[in-house]
């Protein structure tokens, strides 16, 4: 049996999940360390018993981000299956949706923040790197067999473009009529029924 987590490492999650939903929310630069410690209800001062610096709670916070998108799209896509979706549509349909359109606090970090990674510290760069490599194995994993071998990549492209200019027409009819139009588009193409 597993021992319970130390109080220091329960303030540390509590820390690194506070990143994650603020700088989805606000962007790297939109949220500094004394912000994220009070909205954690903690002090400033105790910043730096948990982290090295700032980009040590960046690098942190955008892997969690990543966790947890990773985990909400795997379990939209386990629930499909029972009502005849696949994986893709499944995946699509989720990121695509119109809740994910409102929900930047929780929704996918390389589509709030990859515009502001090139301009990040080199490991926050390597993080989000590898986030998108994630997400590109999802959509791979997601497609269905036959899909050409760049499909993944371009799929993902697409998925993150049309979250971030939906994003930017803004909560609405002409955000959501963006995503409605890219979701037809890519299930056109890439999208077969489940047979049971």
């Amino acid at each position: 049996m597993d021992a319970p987590p130390s109080r220091k490492q329960v303030t540390h999650d509590r820390i690194v999940e506070t990143a994650a939903r603020a700088i989805r929310r606000a962007g790297f630069h939109g949220v500094g360390v004394a912000d994220i410690m009070k909205e954690a209800g903690l002090t400033h001062g105790g910043f730096y018993a948990h982290f090295a610096s700032r980009d040590a709670l960046l690098c942190e916070a955008l892997e969690r981000a990543g966790q947890d998108g990773a985990a909400r799209m795997a379990q939209r896509a386990a629930s499909r299956p029972a009502d005849g979706a696949s994986a893709f549509r499944a995946l699509v349909e989720g990121y695509l949706s119109d809740r994910h359109l409102a929900a930047t606090e929780n929704g996918c970090p390389v589509a709030a923040l990859a515009s502001e990674v090139p301009r990040q510290a080199p490991e926050v760069q390597a993080v989000a790197a590898s986030r998108v490599r994630g997400l590109v194995a999802r959509v791979h994993a997601a497609l269905p067999p036959g899909a050409p071998a760049d499909a993944a990549a371009v799929v993902t492209g697409q998925l993150v473009g049309a979250l971030q200019l939906a994003r930017t027409l803004g909560d609405n009819a002409e955000g959501k009529a963006w995503l409605a139009a890219t979701r037809h588009a890519l299930l056109a193409q890439y999208d077969t029924p489940v047979t049971h």
